[in-house]
């Protein structure tokens, strides 16, 4: 009976490094195996094989007798099942997967840090994108605060309205009456002009209470023959005169703009108005004889005069002794005290905004009608509290309907500069530098003025 080492990739009984490579074998010693609860038997030769005896040496011997079947036992119980077969005896070390080595606290830290955080890349174009929307909204913040529409000369409102009638995005939302409503307490108690409130009140509906007030307020009493409209835009309260007076009275008005007179004129048409008629003129040389008509009305056009006194006294020249003069008009607050700089810089803003040359106060426009040496008498009043909702009125419609807008890509930014001055507007009436004039005065029927 030939003796044999039979090899073991087991670790016991000596010490193999883990990285061992799979052709190196370890025999366990017969002590080795004895501690471990294998017994001595004796068995036949016939299991060895002839290859085997030619590496046989001290070892060999000592494994003489012990049998295959103690040789393929597990060296311990929890090592696996007795029911393997002798080929998987030989375990080679070599092909268990290397340990994976726990990592330490640190570097468990720095591991999460470092998924936490973006790539330095991904910052920096964050830090790109946001720099550039900074800079664009300070420059568009800039452009907005930058006035673009400055009056240049006689032709420039003309040109403005022409502009603004073929759009008729104004016309959509400020109705026919192209100037503010009158609100009473009772509106504003309600919440009318406001963006919860907006409904309280018809935006188009306070225009033309508007129009009713005005002439409550000028104290005409009767039926003119003829009325002037100054500066009528596209005769919403031209109309409106002309259908309260009735057929016997002939309503005139005028405009810069010829495309607001055609409008005008198709309105009339369309709502069988034939007693309002539609010119081209300048308000400061009209056509008209002296002494023509019994009222001349002037709602919101003295902004857009450059001469002011010229303004006043072309209406009044065409005023019959005895008739009605009243104008409507924003105004800037007297003086002194002196404007402060900021004061200057906002007035300057709505100025060149809407084509406006300059404002003058309520005492200015009483004083230049004085100046004529034709009046009677002349009257003021400041109708801001009645007026004021206006301006964000005609915002807030805007925003609950807005489609007219947002299909017409091409005006966003126009629509965009207007909300902007309107807003504008609204906060110079509320801190007092605008105020909203309402003057009017009755012509002497003697051709010279009487003491005020």
């Amino acid at each position: 009976m030939s003796r044999q080492i039979v090899e073991m990739t087991s670790a016991v009984g000596r010490n193999v490094p883990v990285g061992l490579s799979s052709r190196c074998r370890v025999a366990p010693t017969p002590a080795a195996l004895r501690r471990h609860g294998y017994s001595r038997r004796v068995t036949s030769s016939t299991t060895t094989t002839a290859a085997s005896s030619s590496s046989a040496g001290v070892g060999a011997r000592e494994d003489a007798s012990l049998s295959v079947a103690d040789l393929v036992r597990p060296v311990l119980p929890s090592h696996g099942s007795t029911t393997r077969s002798p080929a998987s005896a030989v375990f080679q070390v070599a092909d268990l997967p290397p340990p994976v080595p726990t990592p330490s606290a640190s570097a468990r830290g720095a591991g999460a840090l470092e998924v936490a955080m973006p790539p330095a890349s991904h910052l920096l174009s964050a830090t790109a994108a946001g720099l550039s929307l900074a800079f664009a909204f300070c420059k568009l913040k800039k452009n907005l605060d930058t006035p673009g529409r400055p009056w240049m000369d006689e032709t420039t409102v003309g040109k403005e309205y022409d502009a603004w009638t073929d759009e008729k995005i104004l016309e959509y939302y400020w109705g026919e009456h192209i100037h503010l409503g009158y609100y009473k307490d009772e509106d504003l108690r309600r919440g009318a002009g406001t963006l919860r409130g907006s409904r309280v009140k018809d935006f188009v509906e306070a225009k033309l209470d508007f129009v009713d007030e005005m002439l409550v307020w000028s104290g005409f009493n009767g039926t003119p023959r003829k009325v002037l409209d100054v500066g009528c835009g596209i005769g919403g309260a031209t109309r409106h005169l002309a259908n309260k007076f009735g057929s016997n009275t002939r309503v005139t008005g005028v405009t810069l703009s010829p495309k607001q007179a055609r409008r005008a004129g198709e309105l009339a048409l369309k709502q069988g108005v034939p007693n309002a008629e539609f010119l081209v003129m300048d308000a400061l040389e009209m056509d008209f004889p002296d002494d023509h008509f019994d009222v001349v009305w002037a709602c919101e056009s003295g902004e857009h005069m450059p001469d002011k006194g010229k303004y006043v006294e072309e209406m009044v020249r065409v005023l019959k002794p005895g008739g009605t003069l009243v104008i409507a008009t924003w105004c800037q607050r007297s003086t002194p005290p002196a404007f402060t700089p900021r004061e200057v810089v906002n007035l300057n803003y709505l100025y060149e905004e809407w084509a406006h040359p300059y404002f003058i106060s309520i005492n200015d426009y009483a004083m230049l009608l004085k100046g004529t040496m034709k009046m009677d008498t002349v009257e003021t009043d400041d109708w801001t509290r009645q007026t004021i909702a206006s301006w964000r009125h005609s915002i807030w419609v805007g925003v609950w309907d807005p489609m007219p807008v947002f299909s017409r890509p091409r005006i966003w930014y126009k629509t965009l500069r207007d909300i902007v001055c309107l807003e504008r507007m609204r906060r110079a009436f509320g801190c007092g530098l605008m105020q909203y004039g309402m003057i009017k005065g009755t012509k002497s029927r003697k051709g010279t003025w009487s003491s005020f």
